[in-house]
C-alpha cells in the first residue's frame, strides 16, 4: 500500500540555527470544499488576458457608443488642461502674456488634450513638434530656433505609428529602451504622411502601464482605460438596458379561455374568430375603454415590481467609478447620496490624482515646449531654466480670496514696520500674493525700484521726547 503524505509542512534547516518550518497561509478544508483549489466553484474562476488594447474597431465602437466610456476618457484629459500653468520665472509680465497667447494661438492646450485622451483610449499617442526647417528625422536642434520658426503640435496615436522597435534609444536618460524613430502610415488623409520622425521631436504619453512582458505585446505602450473596466462596463450596461426594457412589461395581462387549446388545434374559422376577437379587445382596451369579455372567460392584470433595481445599478455605477478612479458625482453628473454626503472627500482625491498625473506625464514635455515657444517668440535663449506650476482645479470664492488677502496684507506690513523686511521686499510679497487673492496685481517692476531707491523714512520721535532739551 502506497504511503500517504499525512503533512504540508516541509523541514528546512539553515546554514545556523535551529530547523524551521515552512507553511501554507490559507485555510483549506477538503472535505467541507472551502478554501481555494479545495474543488469548489470559487477556485474554478481564473483571470484571462483578452487583449482590447489590440481591437482598435472596437475601442472606436465602445468610444463613440458608450457616453460611460467617453468620460472615462475625456474626464482627465480635459480636468489635465482645462487650467493650464502659471509661469513664475519670468519677472517680466509682457514675456508671460506673449507666451500665453502665444500657446492660445497655436492651441497648444487642445493638442495636449488630444494626445492625452487619445493615448487613454488607444494605449498611447504622441504630438510631434513642428519647427519649420527642421527635418523630422533628425534629433531636435533646439538651440537653433529662429524668430517664429515654432508651428505647434500634431497628435499621432499609436495605430497612426509604427515605432522602430528594432532600433531603440541606448543613450542612458528617461528614453531609454524606447523607440528611437516613429514612422507614419500613408494614409492621405494623415497630416504626415510617410514621415520619420525621431524621438527628439515627439511628447510621448502612454496608456496604463502594464508589466514588461504585456508592453512587448503593446510594443512598447501601455493599454486603453477601457480594458480594465470593460467587464463592468458591460454589467453596468446589461443591467440598465434590461431595466429599460422591462418597462414594456411593467404590467401582464393574461385572459383564461375555455376551450383555448382545442380551439388553436382545431384551427379554421374557430381560430380565426378567436384572434379577431382578441384584436377587437386590444383595440379597446384604452385608458377609457371598454374590456367586453365573455362570460366564461376571465381576465387578470399583474403589475411587475421595480424594487431593488435602483440599488443594483447603484452598485454597478459604484464599481465602474472606482475602477476609474474618478467620483460618482463627477462620471455620471449626480448629487452625492447619503446624510450629511458633500462629496468634497472625493473630489479632493481626484483634484490629487489629476495633480499627481500632471507632474509625471506633462512636466517634462511642457519644460521643452515653453522653453521652444520662448526662442520662437523672442528669438533668444531663455535665461534660467523655466520654473511654472499647474493651477489647482477647485478654485476658491471671492470670500476665501478676500479673508487670505486681508491675513497676508496685515503679516507683511507687520513684518515691514518691525523692520524684519524693508519696503521693496514687502511690496514684492504682496504681488507675489496676488497669484492667489487676486490683489495688489498693479505692483510693477519700476515701483519696485523706487522703492529701493528711495531713502528711508526718519524714525518718528514721541512728542514728550522731542520736548526734552538736547545734551551737549
Amino acid at each position: 500500500m502506497p504511503k500517504i503524505k499525512q503533512s504540508r509542512t516541509k523541514t528546512i534547516t539553515p546554514a545556523r540555527g535551529k530547523p524551521t518550518k515552512a507553511t501554507n497561509d490559507s485555510f483549506q478544508n477538503f472535505a467541507a470544499r472551502l478554501g481555494h483549489q479545495t474543488n469548489n466553484i470559487s477556485s474554478q474562476g481564473r483571470y484571462s488576458l483578452d487583449f482590447i488594447s489590440h481591437n482598435r474597431q472596437n475601442l472606436d465602437n465602445i468610444y463613440t457608443t458608450s457616453w460611460i466610456a467617453a468620460k472615462a476618457v475625456d474626464c482627465f484629459a480635459e480636468d489635465m488642461t482645462k487650467k493650464g500653468i502659471e509661469i513664475t520665472s519670468l519677472d517680466e509680465v509682457d514675456q508671460i502674456e506673449d507666451i500665453t497667447s502665444e500657446w492660445v494661438r497655436l492651441a497648444i492646450w487642445d493638442r495636449i488634450c488630444d494626445t492625452i485622451r487619445w493615448s487613454r483610449l488607444y494605449g498611447g499617442a504622441i504630438a510631434v513638434l513642428l519647427i519649420e526647417g527642421q527635418d523630422l528625422k533628425t534629433p531636435l536642434r533646439i538651440e537653433t530656433i529662429g524668430k517664429d520658426q515654432f508651428r505647434g503640435l500634431v497628435v499621432l496615436d499609436r495605430w497612426m505609428v509604427q515605432p522602430s522597435l528594432s532600433n531603440l534609444v541606448t543613450e542612458y536618460g528617461p528614453d531609454l529602451g524606447k523607440p528611437k524613430f516613429y514612422t507614419t502610415f500613408s494614409d492621405p488623409l494623415m497630416a504626415l504622411p510617410n514621415a520619420k520622425i525621431h524621438y527628439s521631436r515627439v511628447i510621448r504619453i502612454e496608456g496604463q502601464p502594464v508589466p514588461h512582458y504585456r508592453r512587448v505585446a503593446e510594443q512598447g505602450w501601455g493599454i486603453s482605460v477601457i480594458e480594465r473596466m470593460y467587464d463592468r462596463l458591460l454589467a453596468y450596461d446589461s443591467a440598465s438596458t434590461g431595466a429599460a426594457q422591462l418597462v414594456y412589461k411593467a404590467h401582464l395581462r393574461t385572459m383564461k379561455i375555455e376551450g383555448y387549446r382545442d380551439i388553436v388545434a382545431q384551427g379554421g374559422p374557430a381560430l380565426e374568430g378567436l384572434l379577431k376577437s382578441l384584436e377587437m379587445l386590444r383595440l379597446m382596451q384604452t385608458n377609457e375603454g371598454l374590456s367586453v369579455i365573455d362570460g366564461t372567460d376571465e381576465f387578470q392584470v399583474q403589475t411587475y415590481n421595480f424594487s431593488g433595481l435602483d440599488d443594483i445599478l447603484l452598485q454597478f455605477g459604484q464599481q465602474l467609478s472606482g475602477s476609474l478612479g474618478i467620483p460618482l458625482t463627477k462620471l455620471f453628473g449626480q448629487s452625492p447620496a447619503g446624510l450629511n454626503a458633500t462629496g468634497e472627500s472625493d473630489l479632493e482625491n481626484y483634484n490629487g490624482e489629476i495633480h499627481q498625473q500632471q507632474e509625471v506625464k506633462l512636466r517634462t514635455a511642457l519644460n521643452l515646449l515653453l522653453d521652444v515657444t520662448y526662442r520662437s517668440k523672442f528669438a533668444k535663449a531663455p535665461k534660467d531654466a523655466f520654473a511654472f506650476k499647474f493651477r489647482p482645479l477647485k478654485e476658491m470664492s471671492e470670500l476665501d480670496k478676500a479673508n487670505i488677502a486681508a491675513q497676508k496684507t496685515t503679516a507683511i506690513c507687520t513684518a515691514e514696520s518691525q523692520g524684519i523686511i524693508d519696503a521693496p521686499t514687502a511690496a514684492q510679497e504682496l504681488r507675489h500674493s496676488s497669484e492667489i487673492t487676486g490683489v495688489f496685481t498693479h505692483i510693477s517692476d519700476e515701483l519696485i525700484k523706487e522703492l529701493e531707491t528711495a531713502e528711508p523714512p526718519e524714525p518718528e520721535v514721541p512728542d514728550d521726547e522731542a520736548d526734552k532739551p538736547r545734551q551737549n
